[in-house]
């Protein structure tokens, strides 16, 4: 089984922990696609004996454009003689510049690397790591979850005050709901989106009329949430 972790068009969170169960019970091995997820909402994939997950870190990990993707594999699996792509940087560090005939992987996740990370992109997500490193995760998660609950109040409420047909995509439930709020305003096409760009939000389109917006509570503020309020009536009104 592989499944997205966050639902990338909608936002909604999926309880991994009990899928993971009722998979695992079945002989089923399980992989979380944590692209959405990670940096995002809380993970205990060890402790919910997920059997391999991967991410990548340009988004809620703040690595950039083409930030080296992370795994984890569960270590009931680091000695497994499993299929893999054997790349020299997987193999054990005390032989792997002797370059012999044979593949020797190193006994944890890193086993699985094909090839050396760039330096460069990597010092970006060196930073923001120590970052997370140094943050309180409950407090992270708690004002995430704030920002987009604020967000979706404020949606519904200019969408009635200016008579805006809208629909909202992103589940209200905390359990469900991580920095993400996904919405469709039913009488506007991507001529609305591209003007709110140029007024400066920073958001993404998805087909079909799909606005996504998220909030990260690193650095985003509720100065800024209001400051989408103000360029959403603007736009609305133009």
């Amino acid at each position: 089984m592989l499944v997205g972790g966050v639902n990338y068009f909608t936002g909604r969170v999926y309880d991994m922990a009990r899928i993971t169960a009722a998979a695992r019970a079945q002989g089923i091995v399980v992989g979380w696609d944590l692209a959405h997820a990670m940096g995002n909402v809380p993970l205990s994939l060890h402790d919910w004996d997920v059997d391999f997950a991967a991410w990548c870190s340009y988004k809620y990990l703040n690595a950039g454009p083409g930030g080296t993707a992370g795994l984890f594999v569960h270590q009931r699996h680091h000695h497994a003689d499993l299929p893999r792509l054997a790349g020299w940087w997987g193999h054990n560090k005390e032989s792997r510049f002797k370059m012999g005939p044979g593949f020797d992987p190193i006994p944890s996740a890193e086993g699985w690397q094909v090839s050396n990370a760039p330096v460069l992109s990597m010092a970006a997500q060196r930073a923001s790591l120590d970052l997370f490193d140094r943050m309180d995760l409950a407090q992270h998660r708690v004002k995430g979850l704030d920002l987009s609950r604020r967000c979706m109040e404020m949606l519904e409420a200019l969408a009635e005050e200016l008579n805006e047909p809208i629909r909202l995509l992103t589940p209200r439930e905390d359990a469900s709901r991580g920095c993400q709020v996904s919405v469709q305003f039913s009488a506007r096409d991507r001529r609305f989106f591209d003007q709110l760009v140029e007024r400066g939000v920073v958001a993404d389109w998805r087909e079909p009329g799909t606005i996504r917006m998220a909030f990260i509570p690193f650095y985003s503020s509720y100065e800024d949430l209001a400051r989408l309020e103000q360029i959403l009536r603007q736009t609305l009104s133009s």
